[in-house]
């Protein structure tokens, strides 16, 4: 009995990886508009697609990022400026995505743009700071997605979300994760509105990995920043233990990230590249091997789990 459960098991896992190892014929005519290309998973995925032969339509938010970027790859890639928080950049990236693809439109689309910053448990934040990170990772996202829309759609094409495990289980973060458990949801709506029309809408959680963003969020951490703006009332009740001990922890986890950007950006190529490419794709181990079987548990078990390092606040009962 347990053999032929094997023997289904392995047969599973073998139909599919010769499945999804069917490529999408004439990449070479593909353009792909990826945004966040600064630094960071953007910028490998773009130099990545580039080796494959893809036209790769970059959006970086400098004109620094944009140069260096130019710099390191060939003439099939091209950089526009793109602020995701602002319309009229979005009109306009949009509109010169328009001159490069024409009437074939536009196969892929990557949302990769984001930011982690300002960091800490939802009382400290305003709600203010709750809005600067939603209109970059979730509003910014889906506003680039309507404008890009209809040419992905004339392309029958592909559009890649990059989430966070923080979307599948939140512990920590504020606004972080709660923008990311928006592009959860946002793509799983689109991709059942869209599965009609060839569009396949694909879901990247990343796990730690070392970036410029993660950087900036650690030296911020060793700064206490955001402290000194929690009204003191609030101060009292968490306490300087248990705010050092949220910080340590955030700064300890971002350390230890992964340095492999390219489990993630082997991710997205997948994505756009495979002719059947998966709804989510998981990257790095701690993504795949605790937290997924994680957000599987009972809820009270994955908060006990989740939360017993931390210690107590000052005012607990």
């Amino acid at each position: 009995m347990w053999l032929y459960l094997v023997g289904l098991v392995g047969l599973f896992y073998l139909l599919r990886w010769f499945r999804e190892r069917q490529v999408v014929s004439h990449l070479r005519d593909k353009y792909v508009f990826i945004t966040g290309c600064d630094s960071g998973f953007g910028n490998l995925l773009a130099r990545q697609l580039d080796l494959r032969g893809l036209r790769v339509l970059a959006a970086c938010l400098t004109e620094k990022g944009a140069e260096q970027l130019r710099d390191q790859t060939s003439d099939r890639v091209e950089t526009v400026i793109l602020d995701v928080t602002k319309t009229e950049s979005i009109a306009a990236a949009t509109q010169w995505v328009k001159e490069h693809v024409g009437d074939r439109g536009l196969w892929g689309l990557v949302n990769n743009a984001g930011i982690i910053h300002p960091f800490g448990c939802c009382e400290w934040l305003r709600i203010e700071t709750f809005e600067k990170i939603f209109k970059v990772n979730l509003t910014g996202l889906i506003a680039v997605t309507l404008s890009m829309l209809p040419l992905v759609r004339r392309a029958q094409g592909r559009i890649v979300n990059v989430s966070s495990i923080l979307g599948r289980i939140a512990f920590f973060g504020g606004g972080y994760s709660s923008s990311k458990h928006g592009v959860e949801a946002f793509s799983d709506i689109l991709r059942r509105e869209l599965r009609h029309f060839g569009v396949k809408i694909s879901i990247v959680e990343p796990g730690y990995f070392k970036t410029a963003m993660s950087d900036l969020q650690m030296s911020l951490a060793a700064e206490k920043q955001n402290w000194d703006e929690v009204p003191t009332d609030i101060k009292e009740a968490y306490g300087q233990q248990f705010f050092d001990a949220y910080h340590n922890n955030t700064k300890e986890g971002l350390q230890n990230g992964s340095q492999n950007l390219n489990l993630v950006t082997d991710c997205m190529e997948h994505a756009l590249t495979s002719v059947h490419p998966r709804t989510r794709y998981s990257a790095g181990w701690d993504s795949q091997f605790f937290f997924i079987p994680l957000s599987y548990l009972p809820t009270w078990l994955a908060d006990y789990i989740l939360t017993r390092s931390w210690p107590k606040p000052a005012q607990a009962v």
